[in-house]
C-alpha cells in the first residue's frame, strides 16, 4: 500500500511534536519532514515531494498564506491542509483562494485529522463543519461571473454536485457509470468554466448556489 506522504508545517514545538507521533502510529501515512515556518516549509517541499503538508497559518519568517502561493509552482503539487486556531472566515476564504484544499482547526480530535489528511490526499475537500458556512458567504462570487451553473454541460453538472458531496473522482466514476478519466475531464472543464483552481472552490460554489446540500468533513 502506498503511503500517504506528509510534511508537518507547524512553529509550536509541542504541537508539532504530538501531530507526528499521532501519525507515526498510521500505518498508511510517512511524515517526511518536519518546518517550523513557511520558508522552511517551502524549502522541504522541493526536496521531499510531499502528497499533503499540514500548514499552520501563523508562523514566523513566512505565514502560511504567503506559503501556500509559493507551493503553487511545485510539480507534483502537493495537497495542502491548513491546520490552525483561527475559523475567521475571511482567514479560511484566502487561504482556499489560494489553493488549499482542506481547512481545520486545531480542536479536531485524532480520528477528524486522520480522516481530512486521508481525504485530502485523494483530492477531496475537508472543511471543519463550523466554518464550512462562513465561508461560502465570502467566496467571490464576481470571479464567477458569467460562468454559472447553466454553462455546464448536464455531465458536469452532476458532477459538481457529486464533488459537492466530497466523492472522489473514482467515487463518481462508479456513481455515473463512465471511466475514471471521464471524470478527470468533467472535474477540468468544470474548475475552467467556474474560474477556481480546485476542488474545494467548486464545492463551495455548488453549495453557495443551491445546488447541493453541504457535506464536508
Amino acid at each position: 500500500m502506498k503511503k500517504i506522504r506528509i510534511l508537518v508545517v507547524e512553529d509550536q514545538n509541542v504541537v508539532r511534536e504530538g501531530i507526528i507521533a499521532i501519525l507515526s502510529f498510521q500505518s498508511d501515512m510517512e511524515v517526511v519532514g518536519e518546518a517550523t515556518d513557511g520558508i522552511e516549509a517551502t524549502e522541504l517541499a522541493r526536496k521531499t515531494k510531499p502528497d499533503v503538508i499540514l500548514l499552520d497559518m501563523v508562523m514566523p519568517r513566512q505565514d502560511g498564506l504567503t506559503t501556500i502561493t509559493k507551493l503553487r509552482d511545485l510539480h507534483p503539487l502537493p495537497r495542502i491542509l491548513v491546520l490552525t486556531s483561527f475559523a475567521e472566515s475571511d482567514r479560511v476564504y484566502q487561504a482556499i483562494k489560494a489553493g488549499a484544499l482542506g481547512y481545520m482547526l486545531k480542536d479536531i480530535t485524532r480520528v477528524q485529522l486522520l480522516q481530512a489528511i486521508r481525504d485530502v490526499a485523494r483530492d477531496q475537500a475537508s472543511i471543519n463543519p463550523s466554518i464550512a458556512m462562513k465561508v461560502i458567504n465570502e467566496f467571490d462570487h464576481s470571479a464567477n461571473s458569467g460562468s454559472t451553473e447553466e454553462s455546464l454541460t448536464r455531465r458536469e453538472l452532476e458532477t459538481l454536485r457529486l464533488i459537492a458531496r466530497g466523492l472522489s473522482n473514482q467515487e463518481i466514476a462508479a456513481a455515473l457509470v463512465v471511466h475514471e478519466r471521464t471524470i478527470a475531464k468533467y472535474v477540468s472543464s468544470i474548475l475552467n468554466k467556474l474560474h477556481v483552481t480546485n476542488r474545494t472552490q467548486a464545492a463551495l460554489y455548488a453549495i453557495r448556489e443551491g445546488l447541493t446540500a453541504p457535506a464536508f468533513n
